[in-house]
């Protein structure tokens, strides 16, 4: 089942104190950026964030889960209400994470 528009744009609206909030249709989900930096997913309108240091520290007993099949595992968010939690968390999170690489430009052959 794919995920609702609504529901992506409700969870960036939720992440909007945490930064610049983009999403990027991947694969019939989406993909969540924040200041450029990707750092999580939205799946079957479930809302997962990568693991990293900082959000074990943060939320130690936060249910994990993977996004989908072969997937590392995640942060499974469920409660998107909380939206100082939900933009320290993401905060904390993507700084820990690297930035993107730059892409190559494409040369004519």
């Amino acid at each position: 089942m794919a995920s609702s528009l609504e529901f992506v744009q409700y969870a960036a609206d939720q992440l909007s104190d945490a930064g610049t909030i983009s999403y990027r249709k991947m694969f019939g989900e989406y993909g969540l950026y924040c200041d450029g930096k990707f750092f999580g997913c939205i799946c079957d309108d479930q809302f997962f964030v990568k693991m990293t240091e900082a959000g074990k520290r943060l939320a130690p007993e936060m249910e994990t889960g993977s996004p989908y099949e072969g997937a590392k595992p995640h942060f499974l968010i469920e409660e998107l209400d909380d939206k100082g939690f939900l933009a320290e968390f993401v905060t904390e999170t993507c700084r820990e994470l690297p930035m993107p690489k730059p892409k190559k430009k494409k040369t004519k052959a």
